[in-house]
């Protein structure tokens, strides 16, 4: 859970570096959280429940995203390529997968490294 309050805490933090680990953690206690709250909602016969959670932690999920293009070396607006149809998301959801840099980039240092100092 502290992965995704650390998240929260960065509300609208789009510079620095985001470990895989930081972000997918993020990603599973959101989708959980997402999931809990379309059941609850259809129960309650509320469905905008989830939509308005959705609104919510929209600018921390960006701001994760972002950080964690910078772990990789990409600029954090190359997450517009998910908006090209059919293979835009691939490309994103790679790059968000893949190990970042190990070396200190324009982004700052290592968060994988920096943490073990």
């Amino acid at each position: 859970m502290n992965w995704y309050v650390d998240v929260l805490k960065k509300y609208v933090v789009f510079s620095g570096r985001a470990r895989r680990q930081e972000y997918w953690m993020f990603t599973l206690i959101n989708t959980i959280i997402a999931i809990v709250l379309i059941a609850v909602g259809a129960a309650i016969h509320f469905s905008a429940l989830a939509a308005i959670y959705d609104l919510a932690v929209l600018l921390p999920s960006l701001g994760v995203a972002v950080r964690r293009l910078h772990d990789t070396g990409r600029s954090g607006w190359t997450i517009l390529v998910g908006i090209i149809p059919l293979v835009g998301w691939i490309f994103v959801l790679v790059w968000l997968a893949s190990d970042g840099k190990p070396e200190e980039n324009q982004y700052g240092v290592n968060p994988k490294y920096a943490a073990a100092v």
